[in-house]
């Protein structure tokens, strides 16, 4: 008992720490020109001798440059076309980079100096095989995808530089063990944390308390087969793909209650939708197909719904995971064949090649980029 009221003690405690350096944190991201030339890709290795993350420096026109390796300190899954089948496994948030080991059940953390990445803390994950991670303001969360698969959270303390969790935040997820979860993500704007389930054919939503709780699961039935990855928009509308239907759906989050259906399967006519990205001023959304090796592009009306801009915007081997620059100016596509290719972004949402880097190892998992 007193272990545990210490434990609880320390979350307050980096909890109230935490919310000042949120205030910080929002304050500067708002101050942040959109216009930043120059940036950094990250890619994590998931390998099952030692995991790791490979730093890449952005010039102004979105060319990368490999700049070295940083361990986690953890194992991967080990190779395969998508060990992990998930997407979020490498996540930026809150001023920090996030990386899931799911073969050795924790999650890292780390400070970000554009290209120079130090690791910070490592802790359990909660669970088995942590697939996914999300961060938002002072509170992180992970979803493992093995055992019982089940929610896990962290208080973010930046004062003390570490990860601290929550007691009793773990919550299992609405399919039980035949979940399968693709990703956890907070929606933006509010309160509420999603989780796709891949095995179900649902998407959870729980309601974040001020301290960091999710308290109670909503299930909402996907509209097509095997809900994958998913971004929500600045305006509150989750964009979602189906990687079983080839399709992409649309829904409204609401801080109470099951999501509500907007665009429900607009299809592709492309093979394994699996990862999903919006553009910051959620009028894009982009999706990399791994059985058709091509990228979709589509429109985000400004009520959330969604039409196919081009089913076959841009052209990659293998595309497993995709992530966009903080300026939204470029998009980065994992390739399975062990490359990261780039894409300008215009105004109008098409993409044009900036060219491909390689030297990805096999099985690699999650990309994150600013």
């Amino acid at each position: 008992m007193r272990y545990a009221s210490l434990i609880r003690s320390q979350a307050v405690c980096g909890l109230a720490a935490a919310i000042g350096f949120a205030l910080t944190v929002n304050l500067a991201q708002a101050a942040e020109p959109d216009g930043s030339s120059t940036g950094a890709v990250y890619v994590m290795s998931n390998q099952a001798t030692g995991n790791s993350v490979l730093a890449y420096s952005r010039d102004a026109n979105g060319t990368l440059t490999y700049v070295g390796t940083y361990a986690t300190g953890g194992k991967g899954a080990g190779t395969g076309a998508d060990p992990l089948g998930s997407q979020g496994s490498l996540t930026l948030g809150s001023g920090f980079l996030f990386a899931v080991n799911a073969g050795s059940n924790d999650v890292s953390m780390f400070a970000i100096d554009g290209t120079k990445l130090t690791l910070l803390d490592r802790k359990p994950s909660g669970g088995q095989m942590p697939v996914s991670i999300t961060a938002k303001g002072f509170v992180a969360y992970v979803v493992n995808a093995g055992g019982t698969p089940d929610i896990s959270g962290f208080v973010i303390d930046p004062i003390g530089k570490r990860l601290i969790p929550l007691p009793g935040s773990q919550r299992p997820l609405a399919g039980g063990s035949a979940a399968q979860p693709a990703q956890v993500r907070f929606a933006p704007d509010d309160d509420e944390l999603l989780v796709t389930e891949k095995g179900t054919q649902l998407i959870d939503s729980w309601r974040i308390n001020p301290l960091g709780y999710a308290s109670g699961v909503t299930r909402t039935a996907s509209s097509g087969v095997t809900p994958f990855g998913f971004s929500v928009t600045n305006r509150g509308f989750a964009i979602v793909s189906e990687a079983g239907s080839g399709a992409v759906s649309s829904y409204e989050t609401h801080e109470a209650g099951p999501l509500e259906s907007l665009s429900r399967s607009i299809t592709l006519g492309q093979t394994a939708p699996c990862w999903l990205v919006t553009t910051g001023d959620g009028r894009y959304a982009y999706t990399a197909n791994a059985g058709s090796g091509t990228i979709s592009s589509l429109a985000i009306a400004s009520d959330g719904r969604v039409r196919v801009l081009n089913p076959a915007a841009g052209v990659v081997p293998a595309p497993l995971d995709l992530a966009l620059s903080r300026n939204g100016r470029f998009l980065y596509v994992r390739e399975g064949a062990g490359a990261v290719s780039g894409f300008r972004v215009a105004p109008d949402g098409s993409l044009s090649s900036v060219g491909t880097v390689t030297g990805v190892p096999a099985g690699a998992q999650g990309i994150a980029a600013q």
